[in-house]
């Protein structure tokens, strides 16, 4: 072999670990972005993922509202398994990660990457019985795994209204401490319910508390005044920090789990981006939720990092239209249909609760251009992800999320089945396999009626219109023993 050659092979050595980029969006359904069929809300950041990547079509999260889903994303176990992480959390919830518990981060921490996360967390911070926010908070998402963060501890129609770095409050002024409550009123800021004539977003359903930025919100607060956040200037700040931590260690192999706020409630996006879609409000909070994913992009093509990066893009749930604010989508004429041709929305069992967009982009390794209708879904990225980056190590072994990287590589037909969960410890369930689909039924309790069990062929209906149960009762039976099974195990 020729000096130079062997110079060459010596030098190249064996390829580096692919970065992983996670941008969860919030409450952004399967018909929300153009390339999943919308015509009135321009996505092109989003849409390029999908010609440059794979889009999945049987995508799942693994609840059909924000906790349990980022609870089980992160775990690999189903969260109605775990009562704390169960249900939506306060923002004075204690951690509801069990700090001896395996993550994704901590897989991805001891394979040697750098991890973060920025935005909206979610997942309760302190020991309990309620957060303090006036010190070093913990434990919180660097006992689970992450190195970095930044984050918004609940979600923005929930108090507290501050960013946390790493352990505390951005912009904390000792002279103002901060207090938080979910009972009783603390201090005397005004609330929604006293003082309405100070709001300029006004709620259609609960969220009459402390009135923060002209929005009243779900609990109580006071103090903080010098860290609280401005709702337009969220995602350039969230935005911004994620940027932030790709350029300061592009150099190594990183782990970025973006959490947007978009386009959860308020949805009060940045000025420029106001009018920018066919769907008021909301619509722009979308625009503004593709421009956050432009900006990662960008800023992996700028340091021409993109070609060893995976990443993927998805929603916590189902989209929603009026969620608590009256933002115009309660009246919302444009006839955009936020989960495309699926039943209900955000908190259902029905498709429209859970089926949700999901795009994955690793060049070289995701075929460009494709389309893959296999099941997958948000539980099994600690055992895929590691998987994708770590080829022929020893799988890790999780609870309820399998390893499906051969869906997102190759054809692989992904899970088996799949347990749906909608919220709490004890909140409904169903359960898929195959194209076969079933809601169980309840017997009658006191004045409550029977509800009859729900069968669905989603290759034939995927709008879930027509009730087989009574037609086909032995896939009833069966799939309600695999139900049974399912929960069953641990």
């Amino acid at each position: 072999m020729g000096a130079w050659l062997l110079a060459a092979v010596l030098a190249s050595g064996p390829a580096a670990p692919p970065n992983v980029v996670v941008i969860l969006a919030d409450d952004i359904g399967y018909g929300d972005l153009g390339c999943y069929g919308s015509t009135v809300i321009p996505t092109p950041n989003c849409d390029r993922l999908a010609r440059e990547g794979r889009r999945f079509t049987d995508a799942h999260s693994p609840s059909s509202y924000c906790t349990p889903s980022r609870y089980a994303l992160m775990t690999g176990q189903y969260a109605f398994r775990h009562a704390p992480g169960s249900g939506v959390l306060s923002g004075v919830a204690p951690l509801a990660i069990p700090t001896d518990r395996d993550t994704l981060p901590k897989v991805l921490q001891r394979a040697g990457y750098r991890t973060a996360v920025v935005g909206k967390w979610h997942l309760g911070l302190g020991a309990g019985p309620a957060t303090d926010y006036n010190g070093a908070i913990e434990p919180g998402p660097r006992d689970v795994g992450f190195a970095d963060s930044f984050i918004i501890p609940a979600t923005g129609d929930r108090v507290p209204c501050v960013f946390v770095r790493n352990q505390h409050v951005v912009g904390y002024d000792p002279a103002d401490p901060i207090r938080v409550s979910y009972g009783k009123p603390v201090g005397e800021e005004p609330t929604g319910a006293s003082h309405p004539q100070m709001l300029t977003t006004r709620p259609s359903v609960g969220h009459n508390d402390t009135i923060i930025n002209g929005v009243s919100r779900i609990g109580f607060m006071t103090g903080g005044q010098r860290a609280r956040w401005k709702d337009e200037d969220i995602a350039d700040t969230i935005t911004g920090r994620a940027v932030e931590f790709i350029e300061a260690h592009r150099h190594e192999p990183f782990f970025l789990y973006f959490a947007t706020h978009d386009a959860h409630v308020p949805r009060l996006p940045h000025p420029r981006f106001r009018g920018k879609s066919g769907q008021g409000q909301r619509g722009d909070a979308i625009v503004e939720f593709d421009w956050s994913v432009g900006q990662i992009l960008s800023t992996l093509d700028k340091y021409k990092i993109a070609d060893n990066t995976l990443v993927i893009v998805t929603s916590d749930n189902g989209g929603v239209m009026d969620d608590g604010y009256q933002d115009g989508t309660a009246t919302d004429a444009s006839g955009h249909k936020c989960n495309g041709p699926l039943r209900a929305a955000k908190g259902s069992l029905h498709e429209g609760g859970h089926r949700v967009p999901m795009l994955v982009r690793w060049p070289g390794h995701v075929p460009a251009g494709s389309v893959s209708g296999a099941l997958v879904s948000h539980v099994d990225w600690p055992a895929t992800i590691p998987a994708l980056v770590r080829p022929g190590k020893t799988a890790d072994s999780w609870p309820d999320g399998v390893d499906v990287s051969s869906a997102y590589t190759a054809d692989g037909s992904g899970r088996d089945s799949l347990v749906h969960h909608t919220n709490g410890p004890n909140g409904a369930l169903a359960i898929r396999q195959g194209p076969w689909k079933l809601i169980p039924g309840s017997p009658a309790i006191g004045k409550k009626a029977a509800v009859e069990p729900r069968l669905f062929h989603l290759t034939d209906d995927l709008a879930e219109s027509t009730n087989l149960a009574k037609k086909h009762p032995e896939q009833v039976a069966r799939l309600e023993t695999l139900l049974k099974n399912s929960v069953g195990r641990k």
